[in-house]
């Protein structure tokens, strides 16, 4: 059943659902171009689940200039994306913030933030540029539903010509090509326009209204979905003596994972960089790129990540180093020197695993202890239990199957006027700004080709 639009009901050109960072910035570039534009939102406010990014500091992207570098680390999904990116990547990004006046500046791993170090002034810049377009933005509407219609069979046809592969290759026989004419709004409103955009979400930090709501439309229309897992996630783990560590943070740690005495094959079996000690494990970005290799693999049996405290030295140059601070501290206390050498939070626990006399002073360890604890600050096991859950990752995986997608359009293959941007897409990709990037440009194709 359709509803009837009465002849002063507005028709906007392009109607978005999720005031998300993929909405916004696709609300906007639909304005630029002159469109009439209306952003639905379900919560009070825009950008809610973006304010809280980084820490609400906003990792907006990564300074990766080479599209074939940064798609890289999308996985598999690499070959659906280069269309988009090859039209809206890094360099448009950093140019389009900056040109609103909101400089950025470079930290590790080429992250990119605000130089205000808040993510405030991302949201500003994004709302910026929806008041400087005049999209009309509705607050506060939940979106229950689409109302659809078929398309004419030689329509059809013709829509299926224009795709870059034939629909029929990948979509159900029980399949046909649909237009959506509105949205319905929960409390009885519908909302018409010539095109939508939805920018729902996935399922991560549902407080902010990432419900996957999007998910089930999206399904009911005929879309194949990738059902959605934690991927960007904290790990749990059973060693107390990390619980004990809760706040403190390494910025250079390494982590080799390994099942059953046998080092995981992979890329992602060894990862280098910041970890962050917590009250039920592990978080930081290091740990959070490792997660789903660690949710999968724990399927098959117990895990250690070996952690790495001085990653910058091997074994020998390591054992001239203790010998060379030993010799500097010789009548100083082991419990006083080893700190010198590690962050002091970690002093307690290689004292405790080295068996070594905290107070004995440093000329009489003993060659075999000193070469002990080698291997101990090297080798520090902990032991995965599992992932925190979707709730608490900072992005699912799953979503909108990508053969369904043209990512030159990010339109829709199964509905004629309906573009797929953001979270809702199934691409899974590392922390580091590359989850904002992917925003960024399917939301900016999705706004320049509605």
């Amino acid at each position: 059943m359709h509803n009837v639009k009465s002849n002063n009901e507005t028709i906007y050109d392009l109607a978005v659902i999720g005031g998300g960072p993929s909405g916004m910035m696709a609300a906007g570039r639909a304005a630029e171009r002159n469109l009439k534009v209306i952003l639905i939102e379900k919560n009070a406010s825009l950008g809610k689940k973006l304010l809280i990014t980084g820490g609400g500091r906003c990792n907006v992207t990564n300074a990766e200039m080479d599209n074939r570098t940064l798609l890289s680390k999308f996985k598999e999904s690499d070959k659906f994306l280069f269309s988009a990116f090859s039209q809206h990547s890094v360099a448009e990004t950093l140019d389009f913030f900056h040109g609103r006046g909101m400089p950025t500046k470079i930290e590790e791993g080429k992250r990119v933030f605000p130089a205000s170090d808040s993510a405030k002034s991302v949201f500003e810049t994004l709302l910026q540029y929806l008041n400087t377009g005049n999209v009309t933005i509705k607050s506060n509407s939940e979106v229950i539903g689409f109302d659809t219609e078929p398309l004419p069979e030689s329509l059809s046809e013709s829509v299926s010509e224009s795709q870059p592969k034939p629909l029929t290759e990948f979509l159900p026989t029980s399949t046909s090509i649909k237009k959506i004419t509105a949205v319905r709004i929960k409390g009885g409103e519908t909302i018409f326009a010539k095109s939508f955009v939805l920018a729902t979400g996935g399922k991560s930090h549902p407080e902010t209204g990432s419900t996957g709501e999007g998910f089930a439309w999206l399904s009911k229309l005929g879309h194949t979905i990738i059902t959605p897992s934690a991927s960007l996630v904290p790990v749990k783990v059973k060693d107390l003596w990390v619980k004990k560590l809760s706040g403190v943070s390494m910025s250079d740690a390494k982590l080799t994972l390994f099942q059953n005495g046998i080092k995981v094959s992979g890329k992602q079996s060894v990862i280098r960089g910041k970890i962050l000690f917590t009250h039920f494990g592990l978080s930081g970005p290091a740990i959070l790129n490792i997660s789903s290799e660690i949710g999968e693999l724990l399927k098959y049996g117990e895990l250690v990540l070996s952690l790495d405290l001085l990653p910058n030295h091997d074994y020998a140059t390591l054992n001239l180093a203790l010998q060379k601070l030993f010799a500097e501290e010789n009548n100083k206390k082991f419990k006083n020197a080893i700190i010198k050498l590690i962050p002091t939070a970690f002093g307690p626990i290689v004292i405790e695993k080295s068996g070594i006399n905290p107070d004995l002073p440093c000329n009489s360890v003993t060659r075999e202890d000193r070469l002990n604890l080698v291997k101990i600050l090297k080798d520090i096991h902990i032991h995965p239990t599992g992932l925190l859950g979707t709730d608490k990752a900072i992005i699912t995986s799953g979503g909108v199957s990508l053969k369904e997608i043209d990512f030159k359009t990010m339109r829709s293959r199964i509905i004629l006027n309906l573009y797929l941007i953001g979270d809702v897409l199934d691409v899974d990709r590392p922390s580091g700004g590359y989850s904002l990037q992917l925003c960024w440009t399917t939301g900016w194709v999705a706004g320049n080709s509605a």
